[in-house]
C-alpha cells in the first residue's frame, strides 16, 4: 500500500509545483492534468517495473481518494448560487448535457466505431466539468485507465482551446457582458477554465460563467445515478445467462450533493472551510496521478485519433449549438 501512495504523493507534488510555474498558471493548466501527465510518465519508464507492490496504493488513490475528493467538491458550490439566475439556467445547462452526450455517444459508437467506455468518457468530460466528470464516471462504470486517460486529454486540450478562443469571440458575437458569462459557464468544460475566460471578458461574465458552471457540475450527479443503472443494464444484456450484476449506486455523488447542503446552511471556519476544500483537490489530484501511472501509452496509440475527432464534433456542438441555446433561453 504504502509504495503506491508514496508514488502517487511524489507526482501529485511534481504536478502541483509545476502548476505553479507561471508560463503554466498563465495558461490555466491545473495540477490534475499536470500529475496525470507524469504519472504517464513514470508508468512507461523503466520505473514501472521496479515497483512491483504500488498496486494497493494505487488501487486506493483511483477508488477511496478520487470519490473522498469528489464528495469534498460539493463545498465550492451553494444551493443559493444555484438559484441566483432562475430556473432557466439549470434548463440551459440540462439542455446542454443532454444534447452532447447524446450527440457524442451516437457519434462514437456509431460513426467512428469507437468502444463505449471511451466514447462516454469523452463525452462527459465535454458535457458537465472536464477531468473531474471523467474521473466520476470512471469511477462508476469501472473502464480501463486508458480510456480515461484518453478522454481526459481530449477535454483538455478543446477546453484549453476554449478559454483562449472564448474571450476573442465576445465583441463579434453581440451579445452583452452578463449573457457571454451564461455562454461560457454553459459550454466551456473546465471549472478553472470558465474562470479564466469569464475573468478576460469582464465582472460581470466572470459572476455569471461560474454560477452557471457549478450548476452544470451539480448536474454530474443525476448524470451518474442514470448511467449507472444504465450501465449496468446493458452489461446484463450482454452476459445474459449470467447471475445479474449488482447496480453500484455511486454514492460518493449522494455525498456530494450533502456537502453542497452543508456549505448552504453551515458558515464553517474559513480556515477549515479552505483546508477541507484543498483536501478534496489534493485527493483528485493524486487519483489522477495513479490513473496516469496505469496508463500503457501501447493502448493510447491503438485508440488512434477517432477520440479527438468526437471530442472536436462536440467541442463545435457546444460552441454554435450552446451559444444559439443560451440567447433563445437567457438572452
Amino acid at each position: 500500500m504504502w509504495q503506491g501512495l508514496l508514488l502517487c504523493s511524489l507526482l501529485t507534488a511534481g504536478g502541483v509545483g509545476l502548476a505553479d510555474l507561471p508560463p503554466l498558471a498563465r495558461a490555466g493548466i491545473s495540477p490534475l492534468v499536470l500529475a496525470l501527465a507524469l504519472g504517464v510518465l513514470a508508468g512507461n519508464s523503466p520505473l514501472a517495473g521496479r515497483l512491483s507492490g504500488a498496486g494497493p496504493g494505487l488501487a486506493f488513490a483511483t477508488r477511496r481518494l478520487l470519490r473522498a475528493g469528489i464528495v469534498l467538491f460539493g463545498l465550492s458550490l451553494t444551493w443559493q448560487q444555484v438559484g441566483a439566475l432562475g430556473p432557466r439556467v439549470l434548463l440551459l445547462d440540462a439542455l446542454v448535457i443532454g444534447a452532447v452526450l447524446t450527440t457524442g455517444y451516437l457519434v462514437g459508437t456509431r460513426l467512428l466505431g469507437m468502444d463505449r467506455e471511451t466514447t462516454l468518457l469523452t463525452s462527459a468530460g465535454s458535457a458537465i466539468c472536464g477531468a473531474a466528470a471523467v474521473l466520476a464516471t470512471e469511477s462508476t462504470i469501472r473502464s480501463r485507465p486508458a480510456a480515461a486517460s484518453m478522454a481526459v486529454a481530449t477535454v483538455v486540450l478543446f477546453g484549453s482551446l476554449a478559454m483562449l478562443l472564448y474571450p476573442l469571440l465576445y465583441p463579434l458575437l453581440g451579445m452583452d457582458e452578463g449573457l457571454y458569462g451564461v455562454y461560457i459557464g454553459a459550454t466551456v468544460h473546465e471549472v478553472a477554465q470558465v474562470v479564466a475566460a469569464g475573468e478576460a471578458v469582464g465582472p460581470d461574465a466572470l459572476t455569471n460563467a461560474v454560477i452557471v458552471k457549478l450548476v452544470r457540475v451539480m448536474l454530474l450527479v443525476p448524470f451518474l445515478l442514470i448511467v449507472g443503472q444504465w450501465w449496468l443494464h446493458r452489461r446484463d444484456t450482454e452476459d445474459a445467462g449470467e447471475a445479474p450484476a449488482r447496480l453500484a449506486i455511486p454514492w460518493f455523488a449522494l455525498g456530494f450533493v450533502a456537502m453542497v447542503g452543508v456549505n448552504s446552511l453551515v458558515a464553517l471556519p474559513a480556515p477549515l472551510h479552505e483546508g477541507l476544500v484543498h483536501a478534496g483537490q489534493l485527493a483528485l489530484t493524486m487519483a489522477m496521478a495513479a490513473l496516469g501511472y496505469e496508463t500503457r501509452l501501447a493502448k493510447l496509440r491503438a485508440l488512434g485519433l477517432r477520440p479527438f475527432l468526437l471530442a472536436l464534433t462536440l467541442f463545435v456542438l457546444l460552441l454554435a449549438g450552446g451559444g444559439l441555446a443560451s440567447r433563445v433561453l437567457m438572452g
